[in-house]
């Protein structure tokens, strides 16, 4: 320890810079020296993103901060960017990139029919506005981003996150086809239910509406495997459903994440878009 400190401010900051924010935090406890190391703007800004220049001009509202770690801690936070459309947050302890585009940013089949659909303001939301299925048969949503935005080397997850309102109908019925491509190679597809706790109210509503088709519809998803992925609960009140995953390299590609049922043809509604977060997958 004493021939640590014995060296010189930047060879201990070259140091640190080759461990992670969660060791150059740490060494702030080892003596003094590591302490003011530790702190430095050197240091931090070897773990920010190496495009957080542009993030800081893009951020909505303007970021302030004081020095590089303060600027860390505030990204790890998340900040808005794309005037709003879209969320950045860093994994605190690698320094990784998160994504939430929101549902304004996706490419929605008809979101812009007020028949169809509905754009309004949710208090839990952290985006302005969310998206509210109203009764329509097409369901399909999309939406693309370049790997450049996201942390190379990394395996990441794309998520739906939504909820389901009391009133929601027909979203179960049949299977969504969810898929993740990458460039012009398909990277992962499975089938996936949008399916919300029953009651007895929604049950009668579906029979009425449906009939038969209810029953017919059921006997061609289990004659298909009637398997798919969920929906799982967060921790902060909404549900997510994992669309699929992909390895990001080192070369500028584009994402093209994928949720669609169009074969069932009968009428759904009650389905809240909050938008699709891409994060790393552990």
């Amino acid at each position: 320890m004493e021939l640590m400190n014995a060296l010189p401010e930047d060879c201990l900051s070259l140091i640190l810079c080759f461990t992670s924010p969660q060791d150059a935090c740490r060494s702030s406890a080892v003596s003094p020296e590591f302490h003011s190391v530790a702190q430095s703007d050197t240091v931090w800004q070897n773990f920010l993103p190496s495009d957080y220049r542009r993030i800081i001009a893009d951020s909505v509202p303007a970021l302030q901060f004081s020095s590089k770690k303060e600027l860390y801690r505030k990204l790890c936070d998340s900040v808005l960017v794309d005037g709003g459309r879209k969320r950045l947050k860093l994994e605190k302890l690698s320094g990784k990139k998160c994504y939430e585009l929101s549902a304004r940013d996706l490419s929605i089949t008809w979101s812009s029919e007020s028949m169809y659909w509905t754009w309004t303001p949710l208090p839990e939301s952290r985006f302005s506005e969310v998206a509210v299925l109203r009764t329509m048969s097409w369901l399909e949503i999309q939406d693309k981003i370049n790997t450049q935005m996201l942390t190379p080397n990394t395996k990441y997850g794309a998520y739906l996150v939504l909820k389901l309102s009391n009133r929601a109908f027909g979203l179960d019925l049949m299977p969504s086809e969810v898929s993740v491509q990458v460039g012009n190679k398909e990277q992962c597809q499975n089938t996936a239910y949008l399916r919300r706790q029953k009651n007895s109210h929604v049950e009668f509503m579906e029979t009425l509406m449906y009939g038969h088709r209810t029953e017919a519809l059921k006997s061609m998803v289990a004659a298909g495997g009637g398997e798919g992925r969920l929906p799982a609960e967060r921790k902060d009140g909404w549900l997510e459903l994992e669309i699929g995953d992909f390895f990001n390299k080192e070369k500028s590609e584009e994402v093209k994440m994928v949720l669609k049922e169009v074969e069932g043809h009968h009428m759904k509604g009650g389905l809240i878009v909050h938008g699709i977060e891409i994060r790393p997958k552990h």
